[in-house]
């Protein structure tokens, strides 16, 4: 038998064998949903996987990774994908297998040369809330896989405490999603599935304020920066409508469309990112990321 984390020595060379049919199943919702796994593919995407799977054994917690498969060549130039898969807590055996398998797996026509199976990572809404979140981004109705990945990753780029999705958005475990998250994905808890009502009277029950990211806004988001700052140096804010340094959901529409008048309604204020240039508006990326950030610097010159 190999040790825990050492590849063995007879690779896995046959595309077409069931154990690479399982895996690429995962790619349709259907076979994610019916066995609560999905796969990340890349040295970067694994190995913020393998960390994370190795601090939650060590924690006692349930395993992130069932499984990684790795070309030689790959093993060789990222040594520290053996080292974390076999820790002492990991438990992990790394699979050799050729770039032709890891292709039939993730359907990919150029395979980065590691993969690995993991188990869903999402966590109920009661419990992101029960932790004191400070900021967390919710997508509304967004659909392009992409596009929340990256709004996954800004948001914990900006230290937000949670990522929520609506039941009506894309699936982030979609393979698209999962690579637009470059590993964040395994940084901040992950809710999905719910409806926008539903958390946002969670929300303001726990103390969090709401804002909804509206191009035709009544509030300026430069002008609330600008509010916060003020407050930070004890000046007097005279008719402040908000306060961007307190716990807030932001919440984020459609990429054609925005949000829609009912989730608009949820919110305590709508607040628009100025554009000062000719462009007709942000794309959902960069608007989110924005809004995110002068949350977070708001946050952390109050503390």
């Amino acid at each position: 038998m190999n040790e825990p984390g050492r590849p063995p020595a007879d690779a896995m060379t046959n595309p077409r064998a069931d154990r690479v049919r399982d895996v690429a199943k995962l790619a349709g919702r259907s076979g994610r949903l019916k066995r609560r796994q999905f796969f990340v593919e890349g040295p970067q995407a694994v190995r913020e996987a393998l960390t994370a799977h190795k601090e939650c054994m060590d924690a006692g917690g349930t395993a992130v990774v069932e499984s990684v498969y790795a070309t030689v060549e790959c093993l060789k130039r990222y040594p520290e994908m053996l080292e974390l898969a076999s820790h002492r807590a990991s438990r992990l055996q790394i699979r050799v297998a050729s770039d032709m398998v890891l292709s039939a797996m993730t359907d990919t026509v150029t395979p980065q040369g590691i993969v690995a199976v993991c188990n869903f990572v999402d966590v109920p809404l009661e419990e992101v809330l029960a932790a004191k979140p400070k900021l967390i981004a919710m997508l509304c109705q967004v659909r392009d896989p992409g596009n929340a990945g990256t709004v996954l990753r800004a948001a914990d780029a900006a230290g937000a405490d949670a990522v929520i999705f609506s039941n009506s958005s894309v699936d982030i475990y979609n393979p698209k999603a999962v690579r637009s998250t470059a590993g964040s994905l395994f940084h901040l808890p992950v809710v999905r599935g719910v409806e926008p009502a539903d958390v946002v009277a969670a929300a303001k029950a726990a103390g969090l304020g709401v804002l909804a990211a509206d191009g035709y806004g009544q509030l300026n988001l430069d002008l609330l920066q600008d509010e916060s700052a003020a407050r930070a140096f004890e000046q007097e804010i005279p008719d402040s409508q908000y306060a961007l340094e307190e716990p807030t959901v932001w919440l984020f529409g459609n990429e054609a469309a925005g949000l829609d008048h009912e989730e608009k309604a949820l919110a305590d204020y709508r607040v628009a990112v100025p554009v000062y240039g000719s462009a007709e508006s942000l794309n959902l990326g960069t608007a989110a990321t924005v809004c995110l950030y002068a949350s977070a610097r708001a946050q952390r010159r109050a503390n």
